[in-house]
């Protein structure tokens, strides 16, 4: 089994990330090979919460340029988890 901080890289704290955190829903870049219960299994270890839903996305990376030789930063693998009523994660508290 692999570690859970293997495949939770980084919390993302956005605007929409801080609204949909009202909703009980919060954001993490995710490893690419990760999936839904991989993601699970390791916010419920990382945290000690009880998630009750988890939605995974790939977003594609940006076309980039660097003076004249064109580019693309990196594809990632982003995963909103939404945990049962009343739990939440106490690093995303002082955001």
């Amino acid at each position: 089994m692999k570690d859970p901080r293997d495949i939770i890289i980084r919390p993302i704290i956005t605007e929409k990330s801080n609204m949909l955190r009202e909703l009980g829903q919060f954001v993490f870049e995710v490893a690419k090979d990760a999936n839904k219960h991989e993601i699970k299994w390791a916010v419920e270890q990382l945290f000690k919460v009880h998630v009750k839903k988890v939605r995974v996305m790939n977003v594609k990376g940006k076309p980039r340029r660097v003076r004249f030789a064109p580019g693309r930063t990196k594809s990632w693998k982003k995963a909103i988890v939404t945990l049962k009523e009343g739990e939440s994660i106490p690093m995303f508290e002082g955001a």
